[in-house]
């Protein structure tokens, strides 16, 4: 179907930034070098700096950057890791393949892991807390990680939509001992397929993740551990550099966009997540909460608006997780999973566009 307003921006992104991505393109493959260039390295260090880290290292997706980040944080099977139920399997799936067992905390209304339920959920194999930084807003990171000292728990951020998100003034990432950030398409700040990067502090674990995704080698014919091959392609290190001259601005424009949905949307039956003083959100969704969710999002597809459920299943519903411990309820991640739904709120669209959509919605709800 051709929609009206889209949820995603990729099409109107390439629109505006098409030139530039051809001359990056060009000069790039001119170069005739595409692995582990001088380019990579540029964009690492600028990242490094906008998120007020040490180090960074560029990979080929957010997924491998979580795995990473638990490999080198020595996350071994049988170990426990506890995180959100409400996320991207990723999250879960990067614990799995470890070995380690995912261990699943409820939420607060603001889809993000609650503070509240993680002690309870605490054992002799817990190693880590993974929070998800879910939909661009934080978590409560003062809590985590008093809890995380008390416990001696390591902390990884699973910030894959965490790129331009703040809490009480510091970036997404600042919080653990290392961090995750995806550079998908999907996200905010981003490349033109899979990639994504690790940030942290300690030149350990950057060192190890540094030869381990490179197969292991510290010279040509000098292999030191068995690696595996997740390097981030120098195009997208060139056009994720390009994209973050503009991050500022696309979230810009995200949150202006959202405070139109505040202005025109006049039902009670869709909740929008407020922004707390301290949380600067980045906006890389805007999922709301919405009664009669899926009547709705038919009812937006017939006018031609676009809108995605993100999740309507917790991790801990699907076939995967079946052998996982169940050691509590989830009953907030599975009420808020039944009323998810994202709506359009990307920089290519106007004050009309979201007009319109507040308009469909208002209709819905009168009926």
């Amino acid at each position: 179907m051709n929609f009206k307003v889209e949820l995603i921006d990729l099409r109107s992104r390439y629109k505006e930034e098409r030139k530039n991505i051809l001359k990056i393109l060009d000069k790039t493959l001119n170069k005739g070098n595409l692995i582990l260039t001088p380019e990579l390295e540029k964009l690492e260090k600028k990242i490094a700096l906008y998120t007020g880290s040490r180090y960074c290292l560029g990979l080929n997706s957010g997924t491998d950057a979580l795995m990473m980040s638990l490999w080198a944080c020595n996350i071994k099977k049988g170990d426990e890791v506890i995180t959100s139920a409400l996320s991207f399997v990723a999250s879960a799936g990067s614990i799995a393949h470890l070995g380690a067992i995912p261990i699943f905390a409820d939420v607060k209304d603001d889809l993000n892991i609650d503070p509240d339920k993680i002690e309870q959920l605490i054992t002799k194999k817990t190693k880590a807390i993974m929070p998800v930084h879910w939909t661009g807003r934080m978590c409560d990171m003062d809590r985590i990680v008093k809890i995380a000292k008390k416990h001696k728990l390591i902390i990884i951020e699973d910030a894959a939509q965490g790129m331009g998100s703040f809490y009480k003034g510091r970036h997404a990432g600042r919080f653990s001992k290392v961090a995750a950030f995806s550079a998908h398409p999907l996200k905010n700040l981003n490349g033109l397929g899979d990639s994504g990067f690790i940030t942290t502090d300690d030149k350990k674990i950057y060192d190890k993740v540094k030869l381990y995704r490179n197969h292991g080698l510290a010279g040509r014919d000098n292999v030191k551990i068995f690696g595996v091959n997740s390097r981030m392609d120098v195009i997208n290190a060139e056009i994720i550099n390009f994209r973050l001259k503009k991050l500022k601005a696309v979230i810009k424009k995200r949150k202006r966009n959202i405070s139109f949905y505040k202005k025109y949307l006049k039902t009670n039956k869709v909740q929008i997540i407020p922004d707390k003083k301290y949380e600067k959100n980045s906006y890389v969704m805007f999922i709301t909460i919405c009664e009669n969710r899926d009547n709705l999002k038919k009812y937006l597809e017939n006018h031609k608006i676009q809108s995605l459920i993100y999740y309507g299943n917790p991790l801990h519903k699907h076939k995967a997780s079946k052998y996982l411990p169940k050691r509590v309820r989830l009953t907030v991640s599975e009420q808020l999973a039944s009323k998810v739904l994202a709506l359009p709120h990307h920089q290519g669209l106007n004050e009309t566009d979201i007009q319109f959509v507040c308009k469909m919605i208002n209709k819905f709800y009168e009926k």
